[in-house]
């Protein structure tokens, strides 16, 4: 694969990548993987650049997959992907035409470019201190001459300052791409202090000098590798909520040809209109029309309906679904790429796309923090050389400066109290998959929930029946995969089948139980006419003998109308989306007293409602657990998932609580206020010790000891304010 890297100039003589320009109704479309991307400031260089070549009508760049998607207008005279490529290495960004394998590499060597670097910082600190202790007791009066402690640093300087250059090449890097750009990043300050700090420490160890620094170096490095890697690791989890999604989808499908005979081809080769075979047991490959035979399909993994769907000639079914007994014949109407799976993927990852454009409070503080800081080091540097100082005492002075302001108290105001809330969270059975997702969480105003599994328990159990038959019926139940025949087997305990035993695809079981002649099923199945199919039943009948009901529900939780209750007298929206049946639904709405709620509905549909409360300008938390919810769960502002949730459900969620207790979700949003509370004490107090800090260092009242001491002194300030959240959960 041709990769276009940003140290290598950009001509036009390289790969020409109009072959991979899709055209569409709406325009052009390219595929592009950057490298480099870290940060939502990333994010908005590259889209504004691209956006403002010539046809372009929209970039979107999704940091957790790498993915650059670029639109032209249908208008444009040309869509031209060299001029994408070389505005992304004017930018300062490596590129390649978008493959998913590379682009799962590429996250995958980052994540071990990282851990390689955290490893080496983590070993210069734990070496460099064997050094270093000694150098510091011969500073309080000590017995260890000049030479010896001279000594000690060199061995400092032997272990420490190849860790730091070789683990910070990520900060090195992102912040000289940055200042190619004509930008300054938060990782500018900490590469120059870094840099500033081994040159000085050589300085004062070739100089037989009383302070050298490189353990300071060595454990700044260290701490801030952590959080890289962590967010590495978020994002990680990010994407894989997607591409776990993707796995569901059936890899094969039978095709029929034109002689009827059955193919299996990958079902990627489906194209609409083509006949498909679903056999029992089977996915439903892509969406389409069941031309012949009669089955029920498991639909939880599209709508999150815990009813089977009746399946039969005309009725439309989608990806996903799980065939559970009869063959049905697909005529099918989109291909792979097209379906509802493939869909709610797309949109799962839009939604992880915009939760990167999340503005972080460091991020903000930090826009402001960079230039100043900068500007006072300059300044200290010239006004000590204007008043007579040696060029040594004036850069000693502009990195005192720069060691008193370093970013560690800016760094950790936010990250110490996500630490310390997800502790408190952990405590509650609640675990907080994303530091981000606090702040979000804390900005909540309305509450979406679904309804199985959320609301509900999402199992339906057996809750009125007649004793008499209840082993009778079992034996039948205990021959289907039915989940209403599970349920009702689960009560009955072990025991035998019926003798010949046949499933009637979607109406029920017949056989015979004690030789008699028995069904299982459907009303009508079993002969009996006129009945609705408002609750969940199933009807059985032994020849000779009076039909018997066995009705079952899906209970709220306990504590589903408590939490409810709690969220709105806080003055909270509450919400309820589900793809069950309207009956069911508003069941339950009138259960735990909400009024606004929706039945039926598809995973776009969900999306295009979340969407519809953020037009208001509503902030929405989702609380979802089926697959169906994944999409949903990515484009809201901030999303729950129980803990018996789907995989693709939790991956998607920010927070997973592990208790069956709803009010888990308004004890998640009461610590999130209270963190955000916090975070914003801890930024004003960094900004209150910068505005003494600095002009203390700036007229030379600090020396580089006690920069180092202030700055430690400012982060464990910062720490100890994060852990005031956790000791309440002890009260």
């Amino acid at each position: 694969m041709t990769v276009y890297a940003p140290s290598t100039a950009y001509t036009a003589d390289a790969a020409d990548l109009s072959g991979f320009l899709r055209t569409e109704a709406d325009g052009a479309h390219l595929d592009l993987l950057v490298r480099g991307a870290t940060c939502a400031a990333c994010i908005a260089k590259i889209e504004d650049g691209i956006e403002a070549l010539a046809g372009v009508a929209h970039a979107r760049l999704n940091l957790t997959t790498g993915r650059l998607s670029v639109a032209w207008a249908p208008s444009a005279d040309r869509a031209d992907p060299n001029a994408v490529v070389a505005a992304l290495h004017q930018l300062g960004y490596g590129c390649a035409p978008f493959d998913p394998e590379e682009a799962e590499g590429q996250i995958d060597r980052e994540g071990r470019k990282l851990a390689v670097a955290l490893g080496v910082a983590g070993f210069g600190v734990g070496n460099v201190m064997m050094f270093s202790v000694p150098a510091w007791s011969s500073l309080f009066g000590q017995e260890m001459g000049e030479h010896s402690r001279t000594a000690m640093y060199w061995m400092s300087a032997l272990i420490g300052a190849p860790c730091v250059i070789f683990a910070a090449q990520t900060f090195f890097t992102s912040a000289w791409r940055s200042l190619r750009a004509g930008h300054a990043n938060m990782d500018v300050p900490i590469s120059l202090g870094l840099i500033l700090t081994l040159t000085v420490s050589f300085s004062e160890t070739l100089q037989g000098g009383r302070h050298a620094y490189f353990d300071a170096a060595a454990s700044l490095t260290f701490l801030l590798l952590i959080g890289r890697y962590l967010d590495h690791q978020l994002r990680a989890k990010a994407r894989s909520a997607a591409r776990a999604l993707m796995v569901l989808q059936a890899p094969t499908a039978q095709r029929l040809d034109a002689e009827g005979h059955a193919r299996g081809i990958p079902a990627r080769e489906v194209k609409p209109g083509d006949r498909l075979v679903i056999a029992p047991g089977d996915r439903v490959p892509v969406d389409g029309i069941v031309e012949s035979g009669l089955s029920e399909l498991d639909v939880a993994l599209v709508t999150g309906e815990s009813r089977p769907l009746f399946a039969g000639p005309g009725v439309r079914i989608w990806a996903g679904a799980l065939n559970l007994s009869g063959r049905l014949i697909l005529r099918a109407d989109t291909g792979a790429d097209a379906s509802t799976l493939a869909e709610t993927a797309r949109l799962m990852e839009a939604g992880a796309q915009s939760k990167s454009r999340y503005v972080r409070l460091a991020d903000k503080a930090a826009a402001i923090y960079v230039p100043v800081v900068h500007s006072l080091a300059a300044a200290s540097l010239v006004g000590a050389l204007m008043v007579g100082l040696s060029f040594r005492d004036a850069v000693m002075r502009a990195v005192c400066v720069l060691i008193v302001t370093c970013p560690c108290a800016l760094g950790l105001a936010v990250p110490a109290v996500q630490i310390a809330a997800s502790g408190r969270l952990f405590r509650a059975g609640v675990l907080v998959k994303s530091g981000a997702a606090l702040e979000r969480l804390a900005e909540v105003n309305h509450v979406v929930f679904d309804k199985t599994g959320v609301l509900t328990s999402g199992r339906p159990h057996l809750v009125a029946f007649d004793p008499s038959a209840l082993q009778s019926a079992a034996q039948l139940a205990r021959a289907s995969r039915h989940p209403l025949s599970r349920a009702l087997a689960e009560v009955a305990g072990p025991g035998p089948a019926g003798d010949a035993v046949h499933e009637a695809p979607g109406m029920g079981v017949e056989g015979r139980v004690d030789g008699v002649p028995a069904r299982l099923g459907r009303a009508a199945y079993v002969g009996i006419e006129g009945v609705g199919g408002a609750e969940t039943e199933l009807w059985f009948r032994r020849q000779g003998e009076a039909a018997v009901r066995f009705v079952f529900a899906d209970d709220l939780r306990t504590d589903a109308a408590e939490t409810v209750a709690a969220l709105q007298r806080r003055g909270i929206g509450v919400s309820i989306l589900s793809g069950d049946l309207p009956g069911a639904v508003r069941r339950a709405a009138e259960g735990v007293g909400v009024v606004d709620w929706r039945a039926e509905l598809h995973p776009a549909e969900k999306v295009a409602a979340i969407e519809a409360l953020q037009a208001k300008g509503l902030k929405v938390l989702m609380v979802g657990d089926g697959v169906n919810d994944a999409a949903a769960l990515a484009k809201a502002n901030a999303s729950m998932a129980p803990g018996l949730a789907s995989e693709i459900s939790q991956s998607a969620a920010d927070l997973v609580f592990t208790s069956d207790r709803l009010v888990s979700v308004a004890t998640a949003m009461e610590v999130a206020r209270s963190a955000k509370a916090r975070a914003l004490e801890n930024f004003a107090f960094s900004a209150l010790y910068n505005l003494i800090a600095a002009p203390a260092a700036l007229v030379g009242l600090v020396n580089p000891i006690v920069a180092a001491i202030a700055m430690s002194g400012s982060s464990l300030v910062v720490s100890l304010n994060a852990l005031r959240i956790f000791a309440r959960s002890r009260r």
